[in-house]
């Protein structure tokens, strides 16, 4: 007869949710994943993604032992190897490529798992102990993140909860409904009690079906937009002037540039109308408490840092963060007294100082030959918890790299995914169910623990195991390559944490005010909101890379822009070997305007070629108000071995970067569309 346990968990991907769930369990197996009904802000609910969890644990196709390349690479042929073959043979190429030079060898990870020990704790040990290169994580929210510290000092922003208590809700560059599902939760509760909700997206997402309004803005012009509601806060004196005085610095000049930016103007650059312009500032100006959900996908352009630092300025010249109910929220990470030292052990570098990578060009960067400028030719690659060869942009130079016969690529993967299909080597990792982890939020203000439910599938070994097990055979000795998982739980936060009590209780809410910028305070060097910020300035609207303002001659032969946002059913790339998911999003689709396919002879259901000068890539056209006129969006990110003729739209998407942080401009593309 079988008993069932159940066992405290968290989601471990890249969303700001970061559900804490419940795991059933009988006779040693996961049979069912839901969401915690007492977490205050999963409140039992999961999204149909993770809901299916098991579903990818106990996937058919899941890599279970160590894999050795046999056929070319990108085949994926691959024979069985022990454990001891695969780390003695990694091991040595390791150590004779850092005999030449340790930079050589490059980590590759990103938010496979969100956990603090499985994503940065034992692996930063490792490179670091070696003396690998660093890596720039910048692939997803790098842009934003850093502008939304320079203005406010750290990333911060309101409790999730209290949106339920807002006026006004501008949901700005998020498809909540698809990719936030908890916070639009609390916002159908302020939509009930007689708030308005706004969107803001190029795109007629599903959130923007459920809003009062949608602005479908050109990509790239959010900044413009800011610039025009600060030009009617103005002009109609919907300031809160204590607050700017005792609670901002820079303000005058931002004032002064403001004034360029009339209705008519910021109508123009953003494909708005004026009234557009002066209504939403009207509402967001005279109503109280009024909030910005704020997400990632608006700072995927060149100008993305700036769109940031100029959205988050907003509230504090409205007075907002003095409600509970207002104020923005981009990410609340920053509050997380993470340890990030305790963790990840930068005193191994011994003094070194390696060249950093940026995750983001990897594609040129593989394919640099050594220079003083650059440094040494990559020689080895350890990738974990991402999958470049199908995110990374502009991909045909990715997988031109990832092709490259003198690369040693390592690859810990829970499935044969487009980059796994290049490696040398593809380590079996375990899945959230089969770990211990904690978790901070940059979507909530609670840590939570995800406890291990079920021993490991096949000969699946945790990340932090494997770069236990790789020091052990590199020959490293200190006593922090012995550390356990629960040793680095017990130091991953510095205070307001208390792992027992985690333990205990499942989640732990952080010690913070209500309204935790009503007085100012922000956590700047002067207590105030820098709006002249010290290297940056005074914030102003960035044109796009690739834009009609700044490269007309492009313009003219490309003449639509692209955004990718993520399909609904996927996360990034993950989930899409999901069958159940893939089902529900069926093919790969690019969504354009009825008046765009008409002029190219394009209809609904056609399969086509939508190209520029990096690349082709062929998918299912689907004619829908979901684009605006002039914009085309490519749902991503699909595998590429499971997209058609084999490649996905990051075939199109460029390197080039965003004005801050260094990030990828994702949604800054020109390209055309002809029926294939």
């Amino acid at each position: 007869m079988s008993s069932a346990v159940t066992v405290r968990a968290a989601c471990p991907h890249d969303c700001p949710d970061t559900c804490a769930m419940r795991v059933t369990v009988e006779d040693g197996r996961a049979v069912r994943v839901q969401g915690d009904p007492a977490h205050p802000t999963t409140h039992g609910a999961l999204c149909t993604k993770v809901s299916r969890y098991p579903e990818r644990t106990y996937h058919p196709e899941r890599v279970l032992h160590p894999l050795k390349r046999v056929g070319p690479k990108g085949a994926g042929e691959f024979v069985r190897v022990t454990w001891d073959e695969a780390l003695a043979d990694i091991a040595a190429r390791l150590k004779a490529i850092a005999a030449r030079n340790p930079e050589a060898v490059v980590p590759y990870s990103y938010a496979g798992t969100m956990g603090l020990l499985q994503g940065e704790s034992m692996d930063r040990r490792f490179f670091h102990k070696l003396g690998a290169s660093l890596l720039d994580r910048t692939i997803c929210s790098n842009a934003g993140s850093e502008a939304l510290a320079a203005t406010y000092g750290a990333r911060i922003g309101m409790h999730v909860e209290h949106f339920a208590e807002s006026r006004l809700i501008l949901i700005w560059g998020s498809n909540s409904i698809a990719s936030n599902l908890h916070f639009w939760t609390f916002a159908q509760a302020a939509k009930r009690q007689g708030a308005k909700l706004v969107c803001i997206d190029p795109r007629r997402t599903e959130t923007a079906d459920k809003c009062h309004q949608h602005l479908a803005l050109r990509p790239g012009t959010d900044g413009a937009l800011a610039l025009g509601l600060i030009h009617e806060l103005v002009a109609n004196d919907w300031l809160d002037h204590d607050y700017i005085d005792q609670h901002t610095e820079g303000w005058p000049a931002l004032r002064e540039r403001a004034k360029a930016w009339t209705p008519e103007r910021t109508a123009e650059v953003c494909g708005l109308t004026a009234d557009d312009v002066r209504g939403l500032a009207r509402d967001y100006g005279t109503t109280a408490p009024a909030a910005i959900r704020l997400n990632y996908g608006m700072q995927r352009v060149r100008g993305g840092g700036n769109a940031v630092r100029l959205i988050a300025i907003l509230p504090c010249l409205t007075g907002a963060w003095r409600h509970r109910a207002g104020g923005l929220l981009l990410s609340a990470s920053g509050w997380f007294p993470k340890d990030a030292a305790a963790l990840q052990r930068p005193d191994l570098l011994a003094g070194r100082r390696p060249r950093t990578i940026n995750m983001s060009t990897i594609g040129d960067d593989l394919l640099r030959e050594a220079s003083p400028a650059f440094g040494p030719r990559i020689e080895a690659l350890v990738v974990y918890n991402s999958n470049p060869v199908a995110v990374a942009p502009e991909s045909p130079k990715v997988v031109a790299g990832f092709r490259r016969d003198d690369l040693f690529t390592v690859v810990l993967e829970h499935f044969l995914t487009d980059t796994a299909d290049h490696a040398d080597y593809v380590l079996p990792a375990t899945t959230q169910l089969e770990h211990l982890d904690v978790h901070t939020s940059y979507g909530h203000t609670y840590a939570v623990i995800n406890e291990q439910a079920v021993a490991p599938v096949g000969e699946a070994r945790s990340n932090t195991q494997v770069f236990r097990d790789l020091a052990t055979h590199m020959g490293f000795d200190e006593p922090c390559f012995r550390d356990t998982d629960e040793d680095m739980a017990r130091v991953a936060f510095k205070r307001d944490v208390d792992f027992d009590r985690l333990r205990a209780e499942g989640w732990v809410k952080l010690p913070l005010p209500e309204a935790p910028l009503a007085d100012g305070r922000f956590p700047t060097a002067s207590g105030r909101c820098l709006i002249d910020a010290p290297g940056l300035g005074v914030p102003d609207h960035v044109p796009n890379h690739e834009s009609a303002e700044s490269t007309p001659a492009l313009a003219a032969r490309y003449p639509l822009a692209m955004i990718s946002p993520p399909a609904r059913n996927f996360l990034n790339s993950t989930f899409v070997n999901v069958k159940s998911l893939r089902d529900i999003e069926s093919e790969p689709l690019l969504e354009i305007h009825a008046d765009d396919a008409a002029v190219r002879g394009i209809a609904d259901g056609a399969t086509v070629e939508v190209f520029n000068d990096r690349g082709t890539y062929h998918c299912t056209a689907r004619v829908s108000t979901r684009a605006r006129p002039g914009v085309v969006n490519g749902l991503g990110i699909w595998w590429r071995k499971l997209g058609v003729r084999g490649t996905n739209v990051n075939e199109l998407t460029h390197q080039h970067l965003t004005d801050i942080g260094r990030a990828p401009s994702f949604y800054d593309c020109l390209v055309d569309v002809r029926p294939a």
